[in-house]
């Protein structure tokens, strides 16, 4: 079973996606409320449950925000999902990102330095800069304040249903 769980904060936010598991786990433990749940059921011995598809956090998370933490998905988010070369919106499976100036040419691995980049763009700059492979980008890149409340990680994909009215759509 593939399932996956929404998991929303106390504030109704969408923080992560977990396992069917962590999240009967979570409510089990009595740290989360189950908001919607799946048709499917799992069964114990001792007990038949609901595969949750959206719980909420019970109380707060209080921990040290140091800014958003750099990710593939977390670029994609910045992003919207949208190519900075072609300007295309694509699947997240469609989806890589590029080095804007090259490691070989002394470029890091970092916010200030990655783009996302749909793979013909990807494969038609290369090892190179945009300015050397003649293309232009839509936005330079730049370390987000903040990302957009959405479904991490699934980009344009359909969500499941029972997530819609918790998520906001990329872009």
């Amino acid at each position: 079973m593939t399932r996956q769980t929404l998991l929303l904060n106390a504030w109704m936010f969408p923080m992560r996606i977990v396992s069917w598991q962590e999240a009967i786990t979570l409510w089990y433990l009595g740290k989360v409320d189950v908001l919607e749940a799946y048709d499917d059921v799992v069964s114990s011995p001792s007990v038949t449950v609901q595969i949750p598809a959206v719980v909420r956090l019970k109380r707060s998370v209080h921990h040290v925000r140091r800014g958003v933490k750099f990710s593939r998905a977390n670029v994609f988010g910045r992003d919207g999902y949208r190519c900075q070369y072609c300007g295309a919106r694509k699947p997240r499976a469609e989806l890589s990102f590029d080095h804007v100036v090259p490691r070989t040419a002394g470029g890091r691995t970092g916010w200030e330095n990655i783009v996302t980049a749909c793979r013909p763009c990807n494969h038609e700059k290369r090892n190179r800069t945009p300015e050397q492979a003649g293309m232009r980008l839509l936005r330079r890149p730049a370390r987000p304040a903040t990302l957009p409340v959405a479904p991490f990680g699934f980009g344009l994909i359909d969500i499941p249903k029972e997530w819609a009215s918790y998520c906001v759509p990329v872009g």
